[in-house]
């Protein structure tokens, strides 16, 4: 029988705002891209997005660090280290004038942000399971959409105002206040008599447990395929819509409007995720993900970029199936996961990263003057999450289609 705890509103908007941090330091520097690429001598513009993808690659092995590590001394010493990384990384990349070391900076803000992001997935998992798991989830990411709604428009501000040091250093307050809040009010989730002593050993026991269970990591290879193909999205934003469509100021409206669409379908999903499974959600989203994908590929495969609001209704359908797809595939492949959450999930935040981020870089790449690589990327990441699915249905445990 599922977990039936109350939801504590408070705890959801805690557990938000931690993962906050991540959307924050990505989307409020979107509108900066261009500046801090000249300010670094940067001439080639897709490098530019690097400083988008490599916060990635950050998270990804800062959760294999962090999320273990929590299981063995509890969440919440966790949270507090990162936040020192996360600070010390921020002070080079607003004091340093060389590209490589703002990559390196980058990478660094990536794996301090990496305890949050992990420990918060593991604080909810100590406290649901199931598809109550999921609704808890689902919930959070919808708090968490709302960052990638104002975020750019405050970097724009930000930039206008001041310069674009600016962001780096209003994201530090925020970051303070969120740790401030969490110190005072978030009891510890993982009690001392659940707690694991910290071995190498016991990590690699952890780690190979992790890979007995089918469910989970094919689940975390489905959310990579996802993960990898919105990266995409989000480290190319900047130059579809202010250099392919010449938006200008009004970038961080359409971004907020598409970043809206997968909030609403988080929340609606968090409504129906108990009465139907977030199994069988995960499954109809990722197909209309795929379909939607693939119908723009053949209507525009040999012409120019249709007219912004025709863009902009494909990317609105596209990203209300990544709102469904999000909280749902990590529920699931955390569901087999409670013995080991932390352990858990780590390799499921790594491996979804770390796939996500060459996806990024290389379909990237193509993204100059035209939409269309993004939306083949889509479809063909679409395609490979569907096969995952089809391969789980062999289980006669796992139950796909039917509520």
């Amino acid at each position: 029988m599922q977990k039936q705890k109350p939801i504590k509103r408070e705890f959801i908007a805690l557990m938000a705002a931690l993962m906050s941090l991540v959307a924050l330091s990505i989307d409020a520097m979107l509108p900066a891209l261009p500046e801090i690429g000249e300010y670094l001598g940067v001439t080639d513009l897709t490098k530019n997005q690097q400083l988008i993808t490599m916060i990635f690659l950050g998270l990804g092995f800062g959760q294999l660090i962090f999320g273990p590590l929590s299981d063995s001394f509890g969440r919440k010493l966790m949270v507090y280290f990162g936040f020192i990384i996360f600070v010390v990384a921020s002070i080079v990349c607003v004091t340093t004038k060389s590209f490589e070391l703002m990559i390196i900076g980058r990478v660094f803000q990536g794996i301090g942000l990496a305890s949050p992001r992990s420990v918060s997935i593991a604080m909810i998992r100590d406290s649901y399971s199931g598809d109550y798991m999921a609704k808890v989830l689902s919930i959070v990411v919808m708090f968490f959409i709302l960052i990638p709604v104002v975020a750019p428009a405050l970097g724009q501000v930000l930039l206008h105002l001041l310069n674009w040091k600016a962001i780096f250093n209003v994201n530090l307050i925020i970051s303070a206040i969120i740790l401030i809040w969490f110190w005072k009010r978030q009891p510890e989730t993982l009690s001392a008599a659940h707690r694991k002593p910290f071995s190498l050993k016991r990590y690699i026991t952890s780690a190979k447990d992790f890979f007995t269970h089918k469910a989970a990591v094919a689940f975390t290879l489905a959310s990579g395929f996802i993960s990898g193909s919105f990266m995409v999205y989000l480290s190319t934003s900047q130059q579809i819509f202010q250099d392919q469509y010449g938006l200008g100021d009004l970038f961080p409206y359409f971004f907020a409007i598409i970043a809206i669409a997968v909030g609403s379908a988080t929340y609606l999903n968090s409504r129906l995720v108990v009465q139907f499974g977030s199994m069988r959600i995960a499954y109809i989203a990722t197909l209309a993900y795929f379909l939607i994908s693939l119908l723009y590929v053949i209507i525009f495969y040999n012409s120019a970029n249709p007219n912004i609001y025709i863009l902009l209704a494909f990317f609105l359908f596209q990203f209300f199936a990544v709102g469904l797809l999000f909280g749902n595939l990590r529920a699931l492949a955390m569901e087999p996961l409670g013995h080991i959450a932390g352990m858990g999930s780590a390799i499921n935040g790594f491996i979804s990263t770390i796939m996500a981020v060459p996806i990024a870089n290389y379909i990237g790449s193509y993204v100059k003057t035209s939409v269309l690589p993004l939306f083949v990327g889509f479809s063909v990441f679409g395609l490979l999450t569907l096969l995952v699915f089809m391969y789980l249905q062999q289980d006669k445990n796992i139950k796909i289609t039917k509520a």
